[in-house]
């Protein structure tokens, strides 16, 4: 994707998630595989499984070349990363796949396609022959329940507004039952779905602060830049300690979801 992209859940926590999607595929083929929305994390995971083509769709050009670069030894002349926007009508236009994934696609959006959410599914739906896969994760819960709810809403909280203060657009993620109703209003059949809940990690903190620091130079006002420093190690100090004290943050959790065309 572009700007930011969530850090993968902790190891297990996403072990889990495509666990679940390998379980559920079982023996049928995988075909020709697109990744909605592409990244290191399910694109890694994509070129291990046993497909016949894939096409790995991303909303930034500088991505686009460096996942060529970072996948160059582990693609085939059919396979292919596509720099595009699922709002434009014309993107892949009448090609179809037997798998279709769209890992935290909907959270990403808002980055590229601003409004454009509630049409997305619609928007994959001709391009999906076999199965949909779609993993996502639970918004958190505002004001938080404990101590470690609290601490990921501040974390979350100062990266967006480090965000927002650069100029770029945050993220938005979906819960899990607006996605089943979009599913079902775009002309899918849920099929499974699993809920994995999250122990957020040391480097899981450091990451998100590390996405606010680099913002900093984009701030137009350096005082602002300076305190917002400031903040940042501050807030990065008492997190790694909520953490060591509770063993690991454990927060909400991702979901991953799924579904068939209707008449598929």
């Amino acid at each position: 994707m572009s700007w930011f992209r969530k850090p993968p859940a902790p190891a297990t926590a996403g072990d889990l998630l495509f666990r679940a999607i390998e379980t559920w595929q079982g023996e049928a083929p995988w075909g020709r595989v697109l990744d909605a929305g592409t990244g290191e994390h399910s694109l890694g995971w994509l070129v291990g499984r046993p497909t016949r083509a894939w096409t790995a769709v991303t909303g930034d050009p500088t991505r686009q070349q460096s996942l060529r670069t970072a996948f160059s030894t582990r693609m085939r002349p059919v396979d292919r990363v596509v720099d595009g926007d699922w709002a434009d009508p014309g993107l892949l236009r009448g090609e179809v796949f037997d798998v279709v994934l769209a890992d935290y696609l909907l959270g990403a959006l808002d980055g590229f396609a601003p409004y454009f959410q509630d049409r997305l599914l619609s928007r994959l739906r001709p391009h999906v022959a076999g199965r949909l896969y779609l993993v996502g994760l639970e918004p958190y819960a505002d004001p938080a329940p404990d101590e470690a709810g609290a601490i990921i809403v501040e974390l979350a909280r100062l990266r967006d507004a480090a965000i927002l203060l650069a100029g770029d657009r945050c993220y938005r993620e979906y819960p899990h039952t607006w996605v089943l109703r979009q599913l079902r209003q775009a002309g899918f059949q849920v099929v499974n779905t699993e809920v994995v809940p999250i122990v957020y990690s040391r480097r899981f903190i450091d990451g998100q602060l590390d996405v606010a620091r680099r913002k900093l130079p984009r701030f137009r006002d350096p005082g602002v830049a300076a305190a917002m420093g400031q903040a940042i190690e501050a807030l990065r100090g008492r997190a790694h300690a909520v953490h060591d004290r509770l063993g690991g943050l454990r927060v909400g959790a991702d979901y991953v979801i799924e579904a068939r065309p209707v008449g598929g």
